[in-house]
């Protein structure tokens, strides 16, 4: 088959099933086309918890499709490819915070939602790139401990200096693998070019960069502004879906390692072997989680939503 009669197939069987598909904007553009819903981990959280389907599958790594299980818990819940993790959100673990906690009782364990169902049980609220600093500032306890991202736990603290936030080592292999030297070589190259970053990499390129935030942010901004080109310092894939919604403007990754190798394990075929399997003609990964997990794991979900929305 080619790619768009496989989608015309993805497309047919999402009726059939009545599977609705989630799909993370690091997801390649074949995949985004096809996807129900589409954008960063902040708004597929809200889209889960609206949608209007029997089952949900998730093009992108365990732990938003756990996510959208602990929001949809009524829903079958899917992940397209089972071996997309994310190295980040298995960094830390709940005795190691819990033990943290007791030390420290009167800080508030503030989790990036890139973190598994069971770290999320001993945190008090969930927050995204996009919602950090709101959800931070909107917290009453001015003691915080920001798990497990330090990069964008240093972007935090730079916007609220009025609070005292520890951090712990932890973080994307990813964007931190992006040096100053590589943002210094892309702007040699393209010197017109404005350059946007993710938080998530280190604190010497966030703060020589004109923009910082996060993927939709960082989408927003290139498309609403006057500027005509970009250097773009998140995974490749957003570089490309803005050279097809802003063919007029121009595009550059500010490296070449910010590739997500398990968001890139799904692909098109993944999706249509799931959706096979959905409708009981195959294999496809679901998600279960026990209701006392749903309910631990949900609470600083809920927070996240409440401070952030």
């Amino acid at each position: 088959m080619t790619v768009y009669q496989l989608q015309q197939e993805i497309l047919r069987l999402k009726k059939e099933t009545n599977t609705a598909v989630l799909a993370h904007s690091y997801q390649a553009r074949e995949i985004v086309e096809i996807a129900d819903f589409t954008g960063d981990s902040y708004k597929l959280s809200v889209d889960a918890m609206n949608v209007n389907a029997d089952n949900i599958l998730f093009c992108g790594v365990h732990f938003m499709a756990e996510t959208a299980k602990m929001l949809s818990p009524d829903k079958r819940v899917f992940l397209a490819n089972k071996l997309a993790g994310c190295p980040m959100a298995e960094q830390m673990d709940a005795d190691i915070i819990s033990q943290i906690k007791a030390a420290e009782p009167d800080r508030t364990v503030v989790a990036y939602i890139n973190t598994t169902a069971s770290l999320k049980t001993v945190c008090d609220v969930c927050v995204t790139s996009s919602s950090a600093v709101k959800i931070v500032k909107a917290i009453e306890n001015d003691r915080i401990l920001f798990i497990p991202d330090c990069n964008l736990g240093d972007y935090v603290k730079k916007n609220v200096p009025e609070k005292d936030i520890k951090l712990l080592q932890g973080g994307c292999p990813v964007h931190a693998s992006v040096t100053v030297r590589d943002l210094e070589a892309a702007k040699a190259e393209h010197p017109e070019a404005l350059v946007l970053v993710h938080p998530e990499c280190v604190p010497a390129v966030t703060e020589r960069a004109d923009y910082a935030g996060s993927t939709s942010g960082i989408m927003n901004f290139a498309k609403q502004s006057a500027n005509r080109e970009f250097i773009i310092g998140t995974e490749l894939s957003i570089a490309e879906h803005l050279q097809y919604e802003c063919p007029d403007k121009k595009f550059y990754p500010l490296s070449k390692k910010i590739l997500c190798p398990n968001m890139k394990l799904t692909t098109l075929p993944d999706v249509y072997s799931a959706l096979k399997g959905i409708g009981g003609t195959g294999e496809a990964f679901e998600i279960l989680m026990d209701d006392q997990l749903i309910i631990s794991a949900r609470k600083c979900i809920d927070e996240m939503i409440r401070l952030g929305g």
